[in-house]
């Protein structure tokens, strides 16, 4: 994700910048950076909570 942010604004095969750089490329990668991120919070969160749970039912 975070390799597609400069192809946006370069071409890979020149090294050259691109004229119009692909805007919905560059959106595209910070939307997935923000999934990714999101889901793992989540993913971490709903593990806490699990560890969370068992450990006071262990009382």
């Amino acid at each position: 994700m975070v390799v597609t942010i400069p192809i946006a604004f370069v071409e890979p095969s020149t090294g050259e910048f691109r004229d119009p750089p692909l805007i919905p490329l560059f959106y595209a990668a910070i939307a997935g950076i923000i999934i990714i991120f999101a889901y793992s919070t989540y993913k971490e969160s709903k593990e806490r909570k699990a560890a969370n749970t068992k450990r006071r039912s262990r009382k």
